[in-house]
């Protein structure tokens, strides 16, 4: 990939070309970059801008053009193929891999999708409609079916023959092997394949056991694999362990890309497939539900607000300290969930090995409670010279952010346990959880020594 300045400097004659109607130049230049480059100048563009440009590429260099559209990612590809006819748009999903297709089919409009998948019935393309057949997220959804295969009854040199001849295959990471019904019964590499004589019988040299997955898998579950095995690709099979597909490390990275993408955004209450460009109606209605949500849990803390008026209103500096103890609990609780979302996410965490993080936690907790507690009494004392407020205050802190990694590490456990999505669901209850023990412990303190508060 280019460096950012080589596409700034890239971007800038994009535009300037454009603008002067230099449409020879233009696509000279274009035609010298990498589709991954390609990919970040569009998204650089205006609308008006990325739609010309597209339009004098796809017309010259259709491959390029759509590994471009590809690159881009199914929304924002989609995006640029819906102004176009369905023939055309059909004519030019030919160009790409039926999984990297079916992606960008799935993100066009409705009834413009299922135009454009009657295009492509009638030239022969069911691959993609077939995929887009298995549920979302799935393994199934994202393979590759041009897999290549070798029978079990074949020699090393009839396997190589084979191999030279393929011509339709993505990419050959590995070597599959299929009985006579495609069942996947093994596994070997090219090297091993170059390294002994062509007479060996293939049977020989596979490898029986192998990491396979079926076509409804999920796929974090998958790229979970890659990265665990150190895999290239991953072959796909079906209910019958018959051979479907495969996906290979590069659909992979996207999944992981994707996924982090969905944690971080639920972890804000944001649902993982709103994008920049998503309408600003459309957000608001994701958005909406979980902002109600919190709203019915700040209401909750107000009312353990409400039941210490009679404290605050004799002693007013109360009021100036309350939304520290709050804070700090807050963010307290927001690393403790990030680290405990993470490696639920990566299978690294589970209710077998809680035990140990939930008392690492702990002791983080009761550490930094004591640590920033103190902190935070010395500047009580010093801006209200009142020592016991200081106290006070120390105490309320140690609570909260010890309750704070406690409820961190439980509480996406729990929610995992329900097959309730932790990133989404947790920081919701957290922030109530911190909110009110916060609000509870400092207020509380407060009140039970309220005789040596000045007022």
């Amino acid at each position: 990939m280019a460096a950012p300045r080589r596409i700034d400097v890239v971007l800038d004659s994009v535009k300037r070309l454009l603008r002067i109607g230099a449409t020879a130049n233009l696509l000279n230049l274009l035609q010298k970059q990498h589709p991954a480059d390609l990919a970040q100048i569009f998204g650089s563009l205006l609308d008006t801008e990325r739609q010309a440009v597209f339009s004098i590429l796809v017309e010259r260099n259709p491959r390029l053009a759509m590994e471009t559209v590809s690159e881009m990612g199914p929304e924002p590809g989609a995006l640029l193929l819906a102004t176009r006819s369905a023939e055309e748009i059909a004519r030019q999903l030919q160009e790409l891999p039926s999984d990297d297709a079916a992606a960008l089919i799935d993100y066009l409009p409705e009834e413009l999708s299922r135009e454009v998948l009657e295009m492509m019935r009638r030239r022969e393309s069911g691959q993609v409609e077939s995929l887009l057949e298995y549920g979302e997220q799935t393994a199934g959804r994202i393979m590759n079916p041009s897999v290549f295969a070798l029978n079990e009854d074949l020699t090393v040199g009839e396997s190589i023959t084979a191999l030279q001849n393929s011509r339709d295959v993505e990419m050959v990471f590995y070597l599959y092997v299929v009985d006579a019904r495609n069942h996947l019964v093994g596994v070997t590499s090219l090297r091993r394949l170059l390294l002994v004589s062509p007479e060996t019988p293939l049977k020989r040299i596979m490898t029986p056991a192998l990491i396979s997955a079926r076509v409804d898998t999920d796929q974090e579950e998958v790229a979970r694999q890659v990265a665990s095995y150190n895999l290239l690709a991953v072959p796909v099979v079906d209910e019958e362990n018959k051979l479907v597909g495969v996906i290979t490390v590069d659909d992979v990275i996207d999944v992981i890309k994707d996924e982090a993408t969905e944690d971080l955004y639920r972890l804000a209450g944001v649902s993982g497939d709103e994008r920049i460009g998503t309408p600003p109606f459309e957000a608001l209605r994701k958005r909406l539900p979980w902002l109600g949500v919190n709203l019915g849990t700040a209401f909750v803390a107000a009312s353990v607000v409400a039941l210490f008026e009679d404290t605050i209103s004799r002693v007013t500096a109360l009021a100036v300290f309350m939304p520290v103890v709050a804070g700090m609990g807050g963010n307290a609780a927001m690393q403790t969930l990030t680290v405990i979302v993470r490696g639920l996410a990566l299978g690294e965490l589970s209710w077998g090995n809680a035990r140990k993080a939930l008392l690492k936690e702990t002791l983080i907790g009761l550490g930094s409670g004591l640590t920033l507690g103190v902190a935070a009494a010395g500047v009580a004392w010093a801006t209200k010279q009142d020592p016991m407020l200081g106290l006070i205050l120390a105490m309320a802190m140690v609570c909260n952010m010890l309750v704070a990694t406690v409820a961190g590490t439980l509480v996406p456990l729990g929610l995992k346990a329900l097959k309730i999505d932790p990133a989404l669901a947790s920081s919701v209850f957290i922030t109530m959880f911190t909110d009110v023990v916060g609000f509870a412990s400092f207020l509380g303190f407060a009140t039970i020594f309220i005789r040596y508060l000045t007022p």
